[in-house]
């Protein structure tokens, strides 16, 4: 009988763990800055570290072009055709709409039967070199989380370098370079992400995996931030807890993924050969049909929301914090010094609100609404929270005994102990009929 009982309770412990296994998963997202909880001291407001949803950043991009007259078809001119590099009889018209190549068809809907696609003028101008730089921008902190991709109808270039700034394009950084002979380029030896490991992730390197040169099924140039991601977070990125932990603790790391602008610099067209053939230079030019990059606005882990306002990105900042990327304190919650979200501890993460200045007392310090006194305070009149004895601070947000020189012990009866999964466990009992003595 005795046994019986024991082989149940285990079964149930089983279940609830493995029910307890899944938060992480769930939760792991933050994808809520608060939410109400209920306690002993009543319902009170539990805040966590929170950011946007990743989503297509294309549609909110500008885009120049240096120098600004590189795209074909003012003058009109011909260029030779991508599968055959002799058939010179293909026209780009800037004043006729079916032979336009202007920079917004980077970006438009794909699938359609020809592919649209911006292009530059030919290389008529050889041997000078036919450089060319597409700068887009954001003018808002964007977090990548996914790879980067460019899709060439051109062939895709001897050499390209793709750049990176996080000052909103005073400064710019390679992320990666690209050429058909990485060491003759640009002095580096070629290499792939499969190279690289945790230690090395941060490499700035050469690749020759994407320059294939004039070939109609080679198409694509990867930037990889999900083979990144993998060293972190294992192949199938599984273990997103340890790369958010990665990110939380390691600024480099964090500031990697991290852009406002990028810029691809285009430095020589696809020949497909050792030399430039003179006789035939309508068939070098660049052609892009398609940039994709996906990624979030960086909040600082104080909003779940961004929005577009003014042809600008904007963070909806929470945690009474303010700013297009919520990295300051709002006026009278300057209580302590503004600090970002952290992802740690896992799964929820720390919200470091920004707390009323003690000067702002008197001006809707708790209101019932956004800014509950916690843990069972109540709301006196706007202006303070009357807080139950075991507590303190303007919110009632802090336990008396951490003043107390011995700190608070776990049987003063001050801390703060999570039952859910007792409570589980009591409720799969009592659904079998079986008590705990």
């Amino acid at each position: 009988m005795y046994l019986s009982r024991f082989l149940s309770l285990h079964a149930l412990w089983v279940t609830v763990s493995s029910v307890m296994q899944h938060y992480p998963s769930v939760w792991g997202h933050y994808d809520v800055c608060k939410t109400q909880i209920y306690t002993e001291e009543g319902k009170v407001w539990d805040y966590m570290a929170c950011q946007p949803e990743a989503r297509d950043m294309i549609k909110y991009v500008k885009v120049t072009l240096d120098p600004p007259d590189i795209t074909c078809g003012d003058p009109p001119e011909t260029f030779c055709a991508m599968g055959n590099p002799y058939m010179c009889n293909n026209e780009c018209d800037a004043n006729t709409q079916e032979l336009a190549h202007p920079p917004e068809l980077m970006f438009d809907l794909e699938g359609r039967h020809p592919s649209t696609f911006w292009q530059s003028t030919t290389w008529k101008d050889y041997p000078k070199p036919l450089h060319v730089n597409i700068t887009l921008s954001w003018n808002k902190t964007i977090e990548l989380t996914d790879n980067i991709v460019i899709t060439f109808e051109s062939g895709r270039p001897d050499q390209m370098i793709l750049e990176k700034s996080l000052d909103y394009g005073r400064t710019w950084q390679p992320y990666q370079y690209y050429a058909t002979d990485c060491l003759d380029a640009f002095h580096m030896d070629p290499k792939s992400v499969r190279d690289l490991s945790q230690h090395t992730v941060l490499e700035i390197i050469c690749t020759e995996e994407y320059s294939t040169g004039y070939m109609t099924n080679s198409k694509i140039i990867h930037f990889e931030i999900k083979d990144r991601f993998a060293f972190f977070a294992g192949p199938r990125l599984h273990n997103m807890a340890s790369l958010y932990g990665q990110l939380d603790t390691t600024k480099k790391l964090r500031d990697f993924f991290t852009i406002t602008d990028l810029r691809i610099r285009l430095l020589r067209p696809a020949t497909g050969e050792i030399y430039v053939d003179e006789q035939h230079l309508a068939r070098y030019f660049y052609a892009i049909s398609d940039i994709r990059v996906f990624g979030r606005c960086k909040c600082n882990l104080h909003a779940t929301g961004c929005k577009e306002e003014n042809k600008r990105l904007l963070c909806e900042c929470e945690h009474n914090t303010t700013g297009p990327d919520c990295g300051k304190c709002k006026k009278n919650y300057q209580g302590r010094p503004w600090s970002p979200g952290s992802y740690l501890p896992i799964p929820k993460g720390t919200a470091n609100i920004c707390i009323p200045s003690i000067s702002s007392i008197g001006t809707n310090v708790c209101d019932n609404e956004l800014l509950h006194c916690q843990n069972g305070g109540t709301c006196i009149n706007n202006v303070r929270c009357q807080c139950p004895p075991a507590y303190t601070g303007i919110l009632c947000e802090k336990l008396k005994c951490e003043r107390d020189p011995g700190g608070c012990s776990q049987n003063s009866g001050q801390g703060a102990i999570s039952h859910r999964p007792l409570l589980l466990l009591t409720a799969l009992l009592g659904a079998t009929g079986l008590r705990i003595c």
